[in-house]
């Protein structure tokens, strides 16, 4: 069995190369480090493409730009893969603003080429697509909430975000547009021509592997800067805005699963759920909990387009794919990332 990952230098692909590779598939990867180009030598995933090759014997690697459509559709007809995983984009709801250009190339121009090729020489192959939860834009800021001592939570006893939520006439970020775009593409290949697609709405997916940068992938950052004495900026809602965590394992296992029981054109929310989620001042105290003392300032504006309150209801996904469970709960996630982060001596 072949697969074709896109993106697999970076968290949720490498994830992916490593437990497909462990099941005896044979992998090409597609990844050209445009995060280096994006957040500079912090963000690159040379290093992990490195690793992967060296220590996965049935890993291919393809250095190709997904916005280049005679590349692409050249390695779907070479490779014809039975299950694609595309995690490939340009991440970062804050740095989109700056490259619009860029942005919605990789992004929606990106995903595009990938579910032609596709459709043209693999219908039948399953095909993943990492969505994001900025897609539903600033919409659950307007759900009613509730203000604790270090959190917001959901007024009236709400689990989380479903499916149903709409995606229309809201703020977005220029980034939530370019993945709407996107979504919504693959959605449409799925129904329109029957293709097994899935659309993974993902709130925040974190693991140790993360090159996480200010700009991108908070957890893994905020455990930086406390590991390395960096200072933290929080930006507005007096730190008490709430995500929900989900490790790379979970989502890569997640996928296979898919993979088992495809459906076409379906969309889900993907997080760690109630029992995974934290705001950022809870984050402080967790890290303090193990030893990792944050050092932090706070703006009083908060990030155009931001979530107050994202916790992701999981329900139609456990329904679809009943033998899927999460491994990783908060502790275990945070214990991971410190120790690869934390220096010898940091913790005390």
């Amino acid at each position: 069995m072949k697969a074709l990952i896109t993106g697999s230098g970076g968290l949720i692909g490498s994830e992916c190369v490593r437990q497909l590779s462990a099941e005896g598939w044979e992998i090409v990867g597609i990844d050209n480090d445009m995060r280096r180009q994006f957040f500079g030598e912090q963000g690159t995933t040379h290093p992990v493409v490195r690793e992967l090759q060296a220590t996965l014997p049935h890993y291919r690697h393809l250095s190709i730009d997904i916005r280049d459509r005679q590349a692409v559709r050249q390695v779907f007809d070479t490779e014809r893969p039975q299950f694609v995983i595309h995690t490939a984009a340009q991440p970062s709801h804050d740095k989109a603003a700056a490259i619009p250009y860029e942005d919605f190339d990789v992004n929606a121009l990106g995903t595009m080429n990938l579910l032609v090729a596709a459709r043209d020489f693999c219908r039948e192959s399953p095909f993943c697509f990492t969505s994001t939860n900025k897609v539903y834009g600033d919409r659950p800021n307007y759900l009613p909430l509730i203000e604790l001592d270090k959190r917001y939570d959901y007024a009236g006893g709400l689990d989380g975000v479903d499916e149903n939520m709409s995606i229309d006439q809201c703020l977005h970020s220029v980034f939530g547009a370019s993945k709407v775009a996107a979504d919504v593409m693959c959605q449409e290949f799925g129904r329109y021509f029957q293709m097994p697609v899935g659309v993974f709405r993902g709130g925040c997916l974190t693991g140790p592997q993360h090159a996480a940068v200010e700009l991108h992938g908070y957890l893994a950052y905020i455990v930086h800067c406390a590991a390395t004495g960096k200072e933290y900026t929080i930006y507005g809602y007096q730190g008490k805005q709430v995500r929900d965590q989900i490790h790379s394992y979970d989502v890569a296992h997640l996928f296979l699963e898919f993979f088992r029981s495809p459906r076409c054109g379906e969309v889900y929310n993907v997080g760690g759920g109630r029992a995974n989620s934290l705001s950022i001042l809870e984050t402080v105290d967790a890290l303090a909990a193990i030893g990792l003392k944050l050092r932090y300032s706070y703006k009083d504006t908060n990030r155009v387009g931001d979530h107050i309150c994202y916790i992701s209801d999981l329900s139609k996904l456990r329904a679809h794919f009943p033998n899927w469970k999460m491994q990783y709960g908060l502790p275990r996630i945070l214990d991971e990332i410190a120790a690869r982060h934390a220096p010898a001596g940091a913790r005390s």
